[in-house]
């Protein structure tokens, strides 16, 4: 899933974070240790749309079965729903370290069981158990990173972990490209996981509990003695006071919190408010799509015409590497020029780019190559059996013939130009390795087009556009709308949201490009972002610096500024007066 990348560190955190990390390595090895979490958690979202290529040639019931393969993909995500729930329990009764540590134990024994998978159902179940993992890692590891850091540079340390979930995605793609050409090629993409998992299992045994865990739990001592080795001597009785009085409000809202109820939370016009506002964006940024480019862009390239794996992986590292640059421009720009416009803009350049992959697609079904009776006889024995039977082969073309089911066929272009008329033959390795060998290019998924390379250009387009706005100002949003004492289980509702769309995205994408065609689905994506757009312009609050009180005010007038290119208008003390 798209993860929020924490914004309040600018240069001179990082400058400070650079210092201190030089006096006091403890805290940049604590930092480190807790982030490969978020490095996990992106190499698992990226690794399983390169793995899923050469699942399917291992696997023909993967191939046949769409079903399958959104599965493979969604089950991890099923996972993480229920791992963050129970990390939540978790963190609260034995510590982040050990939620840490059992994340990791999951996340190990799922990268075994998908390395050593002898069918489906068995990577299915390492899905499942990686997600697990994913999902308390996901919480958990910006929660310690925050609670043993020095205040100054918390910001800065914080965001390491959403720059290594796009860092994991990155790293996954050139893991995935590495290792097309190596025997077991799946197995060594999703078994590779198990290694940072117990790398960072090691770690984090060598590492205490967090000083504010420690705290909430009586024992001051082992708090007093994580604080020492965090902070200089001379602020250590600073820091130690500022956490007690911390705990001690913190004890006081839980005991005010427990009365709370959804059926409060709706009554409350703020909290309603807010909810909407942030609920909303959190399901808008899985239902525009990012995680069907995320999760399945070297499927979206083969739809597209590229037939080969490797080309589609090499392709799909330059999306990944898109994304991650555009997340460090949305740090640069978030608190220039505000949440509301900033998201706003990355929406108008997602409805411009999905209208885009629409077309193209739509062009590229319409225009693919004919199937040619005298191609297909030049391999006469592996016709495909609908193509022979059928009383109107003469008008079969390549997409045709791609969705033929009984049984699956696929398409070998012409040797001299992929675009001229090809053959219509049974899929299956036999065929595709004689197709290969006479210099043709084999297609199961999409059909050659010379629209293709406009399909990869949408694709970046799509990224540029979303990573800056819509990637991370929806996490920004819901950590600022709601009143304290309702932030965390309005936070926990919003995160939940986002999750489920996520498996709602992820589990159907490939049956709809199936059932109404590749342009048909972006198209219904592209009219989700233009509901999307005028749902941010009526129900969103422009939030860039302003205080609590002063957003919960915002809500209950409910002066949301449609005009969002001006500043909104921040009472002074005096006004208010």
């Amino acid at each position: 899933m798209e993860g929020g990348i924490h914004t309040d560190a600018d240069t001179t955190a990082f400058r400070d974070c650079l210092s201190l990390s030089r006096k006091n390595p403890f805290v940049l090895r604590l930092a480190f240790s807790a982030g490969i979490g978020g490095l996990l958690f992106g190499y698992d979202t990226g690794v399983i749309s390169g793995a899923l290529l050469y699942i399917r040639d291992d696997f023909k019931s993967v191939e046949r079965q769409t079903v399958l393969q959104e599965s493979i993909v969604s089950m991890a995500v099923a996972g993480a729903i229920i791992g963050a729930a129970i990390g939540g329990w978790l963190n609260d009764k034995y510590g982040r370290r050990t939620a840490i540590l059992i994340a990791d134990f999951l996340f190990f024994i799922g990268a075994v069981l998908m390395a050593l998978a002898p069918n489906p159902s068995i990577i299915i179940v390492g899905r499942v158990f990686v997600g697990l993992g994913v999902g308390m890692a996901s919480m958990t590891a910006p929660l310690y990173i925050s609670e043993a850091s020095p205040a100054k540079i918390r910001g800065a340390l914080v965001s390491t972990n959403g720059f290594l979930i796009t860092g994991g995605q990155f790293l996954s793609y050139l893991i995935n490209l590495a290792f097309t050409r190596v025997p077991g090629t799946w197995r060594w993409m999703l078994g590779i996981a198990g290694i940072p998992a117990l790398l960072q299992f090691v770690l984090m045994l060598l590492l205490l509990e967090s000083p504010r865990w420690f705290y909430r739990k009586g024992k001051e001592e082992e708090a007093k003695a994580i604080l020492r080795k965090i902070y200089p001597s001379d602020e250590v009785d600073i820091e130690i006071q500022a956490l007690k009085e911390s705990v001690e409000k913190e004890a006081l809202e839980n005991e005010s919190s427990e009365n709370i109820s959804f059926g409060k939370l709706l009554k409350t016009k703020t909290v309603r408010r807010g909810l909407i506002a942030g609920v909303g964006l959190q399901i808008f940024q899985q239902f525009v799509g990012i995680n069907i480019v995320m999760y399945y862009s070297p499927t979206i390239v083969q739809l597209a015409g590229i037939a080969s794996n490797q080309t589609a992986l090499l392709l799909s590292l330059v999306i990944a590497g898109l994304n991650a640059f555009g997340s460090i421009v949305s740090i640069y720009f978030i608190d220039r020029t505000g949440r509301k416009k900033l998201i706003i803009f990355s929406l108008c350049g997602v409805i411009l780019s999905l209208g885009l992959l629409s077309a193209v697609f739509h062009e590229t079904t319409s225009h693919s190559p004919a199937v040619s009776a005298a191609e297909t006889s030049h391999f006469a024995p592996y016709t495909c059996p609908d193509y022979r039977s059928s009383r109107s082969s003469a008008t079969w073309n390549c997409m045709k013939c791609l969705k033929s089911s009984s049984p699956s066929c696929g398409f070998c272009s012409s040797s001299q130009n992929k675009q001229f008329p090809g053959a219509c033959l049974i899929s299956n390795n036999t065929v595709k390795d004689i197709c290969n060998g006479e210099d043709r290019s084999w297609y199961t998924r999409g059909c050659p087009s010379s629209f293709g390379w406009l399909a990869l250009i949408g694709l970046g387009l799509y990224i540029i556009f979303f990573s800056p706005g819509m990637g991370t100002v929806p996490w920004i949003v819901n950590s600022e709308i709601y009143p304290l004492r309702y932030r965390g289980i309005c936070g926990g509702i919003a995160a939940t949201a986002n999750w489920i769309s996520n498996l709602i995205v992820a589990q159907s994408f490939l049956s709809l490009t199936q059932v109404i065609g590749t342009s048909w689905t972006f198209l219904i994506f592209g009219v989700i972002a233009v509901v999307a757009l005028l749902f941010v312009l009526v129900c969103v609050p422009e939030t860039k610096g302003l205080p609590i009180e002063e957003i919960e005010k915002m809500l209950e007038r409910r002066a949301f500024q449609l005009e969002f290119w001006k500043k909104p208008d921040v009472p002074t003390k005096n006004q208010e007066a």
